[in-house]
């Protein structure tokens, strides 16, 4: 009997996956190392996993949410019109408004997707497919627990995949008779895929990052040590070039500040973590007038962060976008520099605004104060609104998968390391004493977004007219 009683256990922890990996190979379509768990014990591990998976939602209340409530630096009670960039919400889920969203769609999304999200009645479960990069996976659910918190009640039963990946999969050519939903951070025009707040709003413990509300305010105080006058007036971007990036690759080229007026930094993230990554906080980063983003392997999380700094954004050919990257509008909140003659465009960007400081500055605090109003507060809203619009689309009514689990903050802060738990817990949301924005006044037309995702991924080409 008590070998069966050891069966029956080992069976439920060799089937069970989890939140950070446990029995979950990496997504074959972006291959990365295996994450190994060689330093738990046997025991360990299953005890683990018993108590995470199985016991921490159903056995108590949990701890965290029995914290006082209070409100968000940003509520308001009164609800205001949200911001323009949400118009994309309805356009990035246009190709279902006729046919709809089928269980089918859903199941053939799955084969791209590395976890599945069920909300019923304001509870959370998951079904785990593939593993994630580091703890992308537990940051990200992390945040569609917030989100049930901050909108108590008012999450509606939706069904969803999502990619934890960095490039979008689903071509519009090659699925055009059956578009697959499929969440991830980032998209393309020439992609179905939606996009959704990356994990980092609610920090990235691997390299110190942490919650975007804090992250920002220790980004802007930064820009503030040194005035305009005194930034160093060159172009600066450091970043990992080895992630198969042409544009990176051939950034490595402009490395000289007297030619291209450009520094050009190669970050090694080994070394950097020796140290604590004290040498490339963000905060630390914003002495120049003029920052670089150039995205990787495909987009990259650091568009935010750069934008923050109040220096000129120096923005290259971006092909991806992010869920608020459409509301970036060129020469306004960031230049635009073209994929082509890329050194001489970064010198003459760098010679504009050195010749036209008032201007560059301007452009500069215009990007910060677009990444200073991308509150916590509207992140939410934007997640309250894109499940709640996706949600509307499906025709059929959610029921919680045979092999998906409840996810609950006590299970993931269960699976959390020490580190991971502290970023956790300073990104907790809190009921809103208000409603989210309106979104009724958001309705846009296709031809008006296309002409919107022409201008942020080909912003030189010409000058281009909302009308």
């Amino acid at each position: 009997m008590e070998d069966i009683h050891v069966d029956v256990i080992d069976n439920l922890i060799s089937q069970t996956k989890t939140i950070v990996g446990h029995n979950l190979e990496p997504t074959p379509w972006h291959i990365f190392p295996a994450k190994s768990f060689d330093e738990e014990s046997t025991y360990s591990k299953a005890s683990k996993i018993i108590q995470c998976s199985y016991l921490s939602c159903s056995s108590s209340t949990s701890r965290v949410t029995n914290i006082p409530r209070k409100s968000n630096s940003q509520s308001e009670s009164k609800t205001t019109e949200c911001p323009s960039f949400f118009r994309s919400i309805r356009y990035g889920l246009e190709p279902w408004a006729k046919s709809r969203i089928s269980m089918n769609h859903v199941l053939e999304a799955q084969k791209n997707a590395s976890f599945r999200v069920v909300i019923i009645g304001g509870k959370l479960f998951v079904d785990f497919y593939y593993a994630c990069v580091q703890s992308r996976a537990m940051f990200t659910i992390w945040g569609i627990l917030q989100l049930l918190r901050r909108y108590p009640g008012k999450i509606p039963d939706v069904d969803l995949m999502f990619d934890c990946m960095d490039k979008p999969i689903i071509n519009r050519t090659e699925h055009d008779s059956m578009p697959l939903p499929l969440f991830r951070y980032c998209t393309t025009p020439q992609h179905f895929d939606i996009p959704f707040p990356d994990w980092s709003f609610w920090g990235w413990s691997e390299i110190n990052i942490r919650p975007w509300n804090e992250e920002f305010k220790s980004i802007k105080l930064g820009s503030l040590s040194r005035s305009w006058a005194k930034k160093i007036p060159v172009a600066y971007w450091k970043g990992n070039p080895d992630v198969v990036s042409p544009i990176r690759l051939e950034l490595l080229n402009c490395n000289d500040t007297q030619m291209w007026r450009a520094q050009i930094m190669r970050q090694n993230w080994t070394e950097e973590a020796k140290v604590g990554f004290e040498k490339s906080k963000l905060s630390k980063q914003c002495n120049h007038r003029y920052k670089i983003y150039a995205e990787g392997y495909a987009w990259s999380v650091s568009l935010k962060y750069i934008l923050a700094c109040g220096s000129l954004p120096l923005i290259i050919s971006p092909q991806y976008q992010d869920f608020f990257s459409r509301g970036l509008i060129p020469k306004k909140n960031y230049w635009p520099i073209p994929p082509f003659d890329l050194c001489p465009s970064i010198k003459a960007a760098v010679d504009w605004g050195n010749a036209n400081p008032a201007e560059a500055e301007a452009i500069g605090k215009a990007g910060q104060d677009f990444m200073g109003s991308l509150s916590m507060d509207r992140i939410y809203d934007y997640m309250y609104h894109l499940i709640s619009e996706y949600a509307k689309l499906q025709d059929f009514v959610p029921v919680q998968p045979s092999s998906a689990l409840e996810i609950c903050m006590d299970s993931v802060l269960c699976f959390a390391d020490d580190k991971q738990k502290r970023f956790l817990k300073r990104s907790i949301a809190y009921p809103s004493p208000g409603s989210p924005c309106s979104l009724s006044s958001q309705d846009i037309s296709r031809k008006v977004m296309e002409v919107i995702s022409v201008r942020i991924q080909f912003p030189w080409s010409s000058q281009i007219c909302l009308h």
